[in-house]
């Protein structure tokens, strides 16, 4: 294996890549050299740049990704998503290398709760079971009782008796939705979606104006009056399978824009237009965190096996139960 010291890593991973690739270099190329060398498999988020979706060996949402982590035979997982992604595929997966293109891909939900405010939370509500959305890092799904995703939430959560109280976290905005699809009254940690937190009503009402055959769908993290406002409310995976199914031909969409992509491939005949969000700089919806992984990147992570996700074993074990119990749960979803 090639060897490289974190701190050149770091370097390449923040603006010197062009003079460290070779001149003349086909990234594809090189790319699927090395995962048939190496023996990798790529996975992608929905939401990543359009070339890193189109060279992914497997797209998907969160769920779906969990699964393909914890069935795959590579000896390398390189993920590309954000940080709490690839530790689930760490997680799931302590024998095998787990690499992230770029470090700093975080996420805004999961930083807005930890491990220690969740502790103190249930100190409070002895009797309450924890229930925690996947997109939260590992001391948090260590403090969880299940880990949820926003394709098996409301399938999960009918699964507990009714006068079982329940902890939700860390997005409150996927909390109530659900709240209000169960008829539940989960305590709700106060955390959310940057990007889907920006969806502009104002906006968006005027795009339905100018598209008035368009149907508004939206992701159940955007806030309460934006999903009033939806004609279907789904998972990333399901937005895309509505799209696809369904006989509108035109469709505003309010979830991270990257969706779009495989959107298009599989229904190239309709019209796709992004939500826009409240923001005097730019309307679109992309999350910056998801969009930092380039090609580029991942080249050079899969070259020198770096940034390579590493778990304390114990903290790794808290953490698997939950999610074990979650992909136990939504075996039937497909």
């Amino acid at each position: 294996m090639n060897t490289i010291s974190d701190q050149e890593i770091k370097i390449k991973q923040q603006g010197y890549l062009d003079t460290d690739l070779p001149k003349g270099i086909n990234l594809t190329e090189e790319i699927n050299r090395l995962r048939k060398e190496k023996n990798a498999i790529i996975l992608a988020h929905y939401y990543q740049k359009d070339e890193i979706q189109d060279i992914a060996d497997f797209l998907g949402d969160s769920l779906q990704l969990a699964r393909a982590a914890q069935n795959t035979t590579a000896d390398i997982i390189v993920f590309c998503g954000v940080h709490f992604m690839a530790e689930t595929a760490k997680i799931l997966n302590p024998s095998k290398k787990v690499l992230l293109p770029d470090l700093s891909a975080g996420c805004s939900l999961s930083d807005s709760c930890s491990g220690a405010g969740l502790r103190a939370l249930k100190e409070k509500h002895h009797n309450a079971i924890v229930v925690s959305y996947i997109n939260c890092d590992s001391t948090v799904k260590a403090e969880s009782d299940i880990i949820v995703t926003s394709s098996n939430a409301q399938h999960i959560i009918e699964t507990i008796p009714k006068e079982q109280e329940i902890i939700f976290a860390p997005d409150r905005n996927l909390g109530r939705y659900i709240n209000q699809v169960t008829d539940r009254n989960m305590i709700l940690w106060d955390g959310a979606c940057v990007v889907h937190e920006a969806f502009s009503l104002e906006k968006i009402g005027k795009q339905m104006l100018d598209h008035p055959k368009a149907k508004l769908i939206a992701h159940p993290e955007a806030q309460k009056p934006v999903l009033q406002m939806a004609d279907y409310i789904g998972s990333t995976a399901n937005l895309l399978n509505y799209v696809v199914n369904d006989t509108c031909n035109e469709f505003i969409i309010a979830t991270e824009e990257g969706i779009i992509h495989e959107m298009k491939k599989r229904a190239p005949h309709k019209t796709l237009i992004p939500a826009q969000v409240d923001n005097s700089t730019c309307n679109c919806s992309e999350c910056h965190f998801m969009k930092q992984n380039t090609l580029e990147k991942l080249y050079m992570c899969m070259k020198y096996e770096l940034p390579e996700i590493t778990l304390d074993e114990e903290l790794r074990l808290k953490a698997l139960k939950p999610i074990n119990k979650m992909l136990e749960l939504s075996q039937k979803i497909k």
